[in-house]
């Protein structure tokens, strides 16, 4: 073999023992997870509901990672896992199966019916979490322990400080200061005081810069006998659902209340969740314990602002109500009290997920802010006031809040039930489904009047976290 030759076989066999280094490297690459994605809580859904379709009962639910906007996917064995990293989700191996934990939640009901309990399914953890509240001692701990004990590693039990209760507030009394609301400069019922279950003070409101007298939520002034306005509000003689005058300027009519807005019905307070319309006419949605309170409600406590008459109430097993406008000419606008004058226009309805960033608003301690971290929850309120499939949260309430409205973004999502703790302190609140309401209803969101005016458009910056497209 000459010089040439030897030069051409070493360059060969060189040129070979790279491709035989580079190739597994090329096809390695191939095979390598996707990157995961950042999804907004909607198209996080949309993808869980189909990688759910595909794996069957291999699924142990999903959830959203709040700090990551990852979609987390939870597979029972490594096999499953590679069809959800493949569409951008992460794969995690658990050990129980959404529908094992769903047939658990449904023998708790049974076996474990103890006043002061509650419980729902953490795809976090992927298992049953029980709460049970102070109230919760004795031979009631010893069933729930019972009950719970029998189920393995499929059961959580926790310990809530305070005590669950529905969050329908007393009706509006003397003598003690004003109790928060969504108040600012002058605070809300400062003179009038705060009655029964923390309420917000008879005739004394929620405004700012000198409230709203009949509890309105106005600011910069208020408003005559209630309204949500801003910049002179939403009152009888002025003012409308928006800023700057809002829908109906200066010496129009009556402005219907928006998500939030105090309702009072009988000796009971509540709070308005969503405007929506059935077959055409106006109505709202509220809880079905508040609608069980009273047939007909008002924007006042004295009751010289009529708003509508209950068609439909559901409670206990689920906790919404459908409530008319009396006026089936009114124009409630589609939106959510912020506070301030401004609100938070609502377009649509969804589904809750477990992670989802949402905001309730209600009479009694205005907005705040938190997460959702249960589904399909069990609340027993004692007395046989036993609701299911609700929401769980860690956003605080009070009574007066309920069915006041939680929402993400401009999606509704939820109508506030009861819960534990306070605003103080903080607790859980449960919520019952928009979702389900809407279908059990044949109700829509929205009833017309559009987004109101300068105060009322966008105020999307304040709500919502994670997006919602």
């Amino acid at each position: 073999m000459n010089k040439r030759t030897g030069a051409i076989v070493g360059a060969s066999a060189a040129a070979i023992a790279a491709a035989a280094i580079l190739l597994p490297n090329a096809h390695a690459s191939t095979d390598r997870p996707a990157v995961p994605r950042t999804f907004s809580a909607p198209s996080a859904a949309r993808l869980a509901a189909s990688l759910n379709e595909d794996l069957g009962d291999k699924s142990g639910g999903w959830y959203l990672d709040g700090a990551t906007g990852h979609l987390v996917m939870n597979v029972l064995a490594e096999d499953d896992a590679a069809r959800v990293t493949s569409k951008g989700a992460v794969a995690k191996v658990v050990h129980n199966s959404m529908s094992a934990l769903k047939a658990g939640a449904r023998t708790l009901r049974t076996t474990a019916s103890v006043p002061g309990t509650a419980w729902s399914i953490d795809p976090r953890t992927n298992r049953i979490v029980v709460l049970a509240d102070r109230t919760v001692t004795g031979r009631k701990m010893a069933t729930l322990a019972k009950a719970t004990g029998s189920m393995g590693g499929m059961v959580t039990v926790k310990r809530s400080a305070g005590e669950f209760k529905r969050y329908d507030g007393g009706g509006m009394g003397e003598g003690q200061p004003g109790a928060g609301g969504m108040g600012g400069d002058a605070g809300a019922g400062s003179a009038a005081g705060t009655g029964e279950d923390g309420g917000a003070g008879a005739d004394g409101g929620a405004g700012t810069d000198g409230g709203a007298a009949d509890g309105g939520g106005a600011a910069d002034g208020g408003a005559a006998d209630g309204g949500a306005g801003a910049d002179g509000g939403a009152g009888q003689a002025a003012g409308g659902a928006g800023g700057d005058g809002g829908a109906g300027g200066a010496g129009g009519a009556a402005a219907a209340p928006v998500g939030g807005s105090a309702i009072f019905g009988g000796n009971a307070r509540c709070s308005l969740g969503f405007n929506v319309t059935v077959q055409g006419a106006p109505a709202f949605l509220t809880a079905g314990h508040c609608g069980n309170d009273s047939k007909t409600w008002t924007a006042d406590q004295g009751g010289a602002q009529p708003l509508g008459t209950v068609t439909d109430s559901q409670f206990p097993k689920t906790d919404f109500a459908l409530v008319t406008y009396d006026d089936p000419g009114a124009q409630p606008q589609s939106a959510v009290d912020l506070g301030n004058g401004q609100t938070q226009p609502i377009t649509k309805a969804a589904e809750a997920a477990v992670g989802m960033k949402v905001q309730r608003s209600g009479s009694t301690t205005g907005l705040h802010d938190g997460t959702v971290t249960g589904l399909d929850a069990t609340v027993n309120y004692g007395n046989g006031d036993i609701v299911n499939g609700l929401i769980q949260t860690d956003v605080c309430a009070e009574p007066g809040d309920s069915g006041g409205s939680m929402f993400s973004g401009d999606a509704a999502v939820g109508l506030t039930s009861g819960g534990s703790g306070d605003c103080t302190q903080g607790g859980e609140t449960f919520f019952q489904p928009v979702t389900a309401a809407l279908q059990a209803t044949g109700a829509e969101i929205g009833a017309g009047g559009g987004a109101g005016g300068d105060a009322g458009g966008g105020a999307g910056a304040a709500g919502g976290g994670d997006a919602v497209n």
